[in-house]
C-alpha cells in the first residue's frame, strides 16, 4: 500500500506564507476550479445557467462574482469557476450538472495555484509585477496579465486583498517573483 501525502504548489506540507512590511502573500491551495466557455448558439443560456449557479449577474469583461462559489471573466463567453475544495472537491461535475448542454466545462483545480496578498500596500507591490491600470482596479474586478512572464489573472476582493493565479506549475518562480516585488517595494 502506497503512503501518499498531499503537498502544495509549492512543496510543502503546509501553505506557505511571507509578511513583507504590511503585506502578507499566502499559498491557498484548499480552492476548486473549474471552466466554463459557453457553446456556439447558447451564450444567452450558458449566462443565465452561471448566474443561477453563483447566485449573482454573470461576470462581465474584467469581472467576478458570487458567494460561496464564484465565477470570474477569463474571456470571451469564458469564465473560471472557484468554491472551497472541501466542500466543493467535485466543482466540474456540479458546474457541467448546472450548465447542461450550454457549455463545456473542464476541471483545472490541479492546474492553477493560487497566492492571497492582503494588507494596505497591494498596489506598490501589484505595480512591479504587472501592467494593471491600479486606479481602475476596484473591488471586483479581474484582469489577464503577465507576472515574470507567468500568464497570471489577478482577482481585486478588496481594496486590502488581492488573488493571483497562476499555472501550478510556475508556482515557484511566480512566488519569487511576488515575494521579490514585496521586499523590493516596502
Amino acid at each position: 500500500m502506497h503512503d501518499l501525502v498531499a503537498i502544495t504548489a509549492l512543496g510543502g506540507s503546509e501553505p506557505q506564507v511571507d509578511t513583507v512590511g504590511g503585506v502578507t502573500c499566502r499559498e491557498v491551495p484548499a480552492v476548486a476550479l473549474a471552466s466554463v466557455a459557453s457553446r456556439m448558439g447558447q451564450e444567452a443560456s450558458a449566462s443565465k445557467a452561471l448566474a443561477k449557479l453563483i447566485g449573482a449577474p454573470t461576470p462581465d469583461v474584467g469581472q467576478h462574482a458570487g458567494e460561496t462559489i464564484t465565477a470570474f471573466w477569463a474571456g470571451p463567453d469564458q469564465w473560471m469557476i472557484e468554491a472551497p475544495f472541501e466542500t466543493h472537491e467535485d466543482l466540474a461535475d456540479q458546474v457541467k450538472s448546472a450548465m447542461g448542454d450550454t457549455a463545456s466545462v473542464t476541471e483545472q483545480t490541479d492546474g492553477w495555484t493560487r497566492f492571497d496578498l492582503n494588507g494596505d500596500q497591494i498596489p506598490a507591490v501589484l505595480e512591479l509585477l504587472c501592467m494593471l491600470d491600479l486606479r481602475k482596479f476596484d473591488a471586483g474586478c479581474v484582469a489577464r496579465c503577465s507576472i515574470h512572464h507567468v500568464g497570471c489573472f489577478v482577482l481585486c476582493r478588496s481594496p486590502e486583498s488581492c488573488s493571483v493565479y497562476g499555472p501550478r506549475s510556475s508556482a515557484g518562480s511566480l512566488h519569487h517573483a511576488i515575494v521579490a516585488a514585496m521586499r523590493s517595494a516596502l
